[in-house]
């Protein structure tokens, strides 16, 4: 080993972090535990059956296609198809096929935004608290990350004009805002549309960008869709993001991205020199899987399966839980909040969780100032429906027997 391997590591290299949920996973793999920690999509949820014929028709007319090299920009068919009949058609998007561009998922994505907009040291505005992941992008860069605190309807408009009135008094500008409106993860709430008008609103104002992340809108179990930012917005401030990885499968790793073109092709280029292309191969058989117009009936199945164990969950709350916890009641999505006494810490809590055989994913992991130790999300689509109960009446002993000796 070279003796002086620590000093040779990039400054990006030495800002890396282990993903505090993929090391928590590590504990969880017992077959015992019951574990809401992981943020999975349940594989009862993939069309194995349509995939396999998909595939197999892929393999037997388009072989030479799919095993060889592809665009960077992303399968045209694919393309074509998330843009007419996603965004232009259902989402009232003002776009062509050269606003978007396929990544290997939406991680790729953030990673890529990362590489064109972050230099050390440059400021950018996140959720308190925010996806671990968009976070561990970032950091990766050397961003600045500036939390604003959340409401009942996400990120506090008020207080992200104050925190931009300020860094704009300083010489100061962030160079985007990072927000999830749809089920955010980590907390499960949904952005009205008056407040996603006042964030854009604000954005424009201010002159700085908003990276929208929308990896799982389609999973609405209640309430009224609400428009995306980006159909909202017709002066190029917004960029957005999807992925396959939730609404049919991870195992893809397709996610796109949708911006103004001049983005769009920092973007290409920014993807030749990481990976030159996202796999043609899984892209067509996307692509041919959306053909058969089979997403609508597979999204809705879905819907049906996540809702019945959010309330499975929600009725197991009610019935278990300590006085002085409580959580949020997501109208989609994957994933709860639990907010515990403030008194209590849910990362040395963790292993009492453990030791109980149950799982979650400590709080202060999505707080990029290192706050929320009383917090914790829960995943309530991955684990099957007769266990839900169970798991969270362990959960609550675990807070129950912390509290008690707190």
């Amino acid at each position: 080993m070279i003796s002086d391997l620590e000093q040779i590591y990039s400054d990006a290299a030495n800002s890396m972090k282990r993903s505090v949920i993929r090391e928590l996973l590590k504990l969880t793999s017992q077959p015992d535990i019951i574990s809401f920690a992981g943020g999975l999509p349940s594989p009862d949820s993939f069309p194995k059956d349509e995939i396999a014929q998909v595939m197999a028709e892929v393999m037997a007319r388009e072989a030479d296609f799919v095993l060889q090299y592809g665009t960077t920009e992303g399968d045209s068919i694919l393309r074509n198809r998330l843009v007419n009949h996603q965004y232009v058609t259902v989402e009232k998007m003002d776009i062509t096929e050269k606003n978007l561009i396929i990544v290997t998922a939406s991680q790729q994505a953030l990673d890529l935004i990362g590489k064109i907009f972050i230099n050390r040291g440059d400021k950018i505005i996140v959720g308190l608290p925010s996806y671990l992941g968009g976070l561990s992008a970032f950091r990766t860069y050397g961003a600045d990350m500036v939390g604003i605190e959340l409401d009942d309807h996400g990120m506090r408009s008020d207080k992200l004009e104050e925190t931009l009135k300020v860094m704009q008094a300083n010489g100061e500008k962030p160079k985007f805002i990072y927000v999830i409106p749809d089920f955010q993860n980590p907390t499960g709430i949904t952005m009205p549309d008056y407040r996603r008008r006042e964030i854009l609103d604000i954005a424009i104002k201010y002159d700085v960008l908003i990276i929208e992340d929308s990896p799982y809108r389609e999973l609405r179990f209640e309430g009224e869709h609400q428009q995306m930012i980006y159909s909202m917005d017709n002066t190029g401030h917004v960029v957005t993001l999807g992925t396959f990885s939730k609404i049919l499968c991870p195992g893809f790793r397709i996610g796109w991205v949708i911006a103004h073109e001049k983005i769009i092709d920092k973007i290409v280029m920014a993807k030749q020199a990481t990976d030159l292309c996202t796999s043609p191969f899984t892209q067509r058989i996307a692509a041919r899987f959306l053909e058969r117009e089979s997403m609508n009936v597979h999204i809705n199945s879905i819907v049906e399966m996540y809702r019945e164990k959010r309330d499975i969950m929600l009725s197991a709350f009610e019935k278990y839980m300590p006085e002085g916890v409580t959580w949020v009641k997501p109208e989609g999505g994957l994933f709860l909040f639990l907010t515990l006494p403030e008194h209590i810490d849910t990362q040395k809590m963790f292993m009492r969780a453990i030791d109980k055989k149950v799982a979650y994913v400590i709080g202060s992991a999505f707080h990029s100032n290192g706050l929320g130790n009383n917090t914790m999300r829960i995943n309530f689509s991955y684990t099957a429906k007769n266990l839900i109960e169970e798991g969270v009446k362990r959960l609550a002993d675990a807070i129950r027997e912390e509290l008690s000796e707190n």
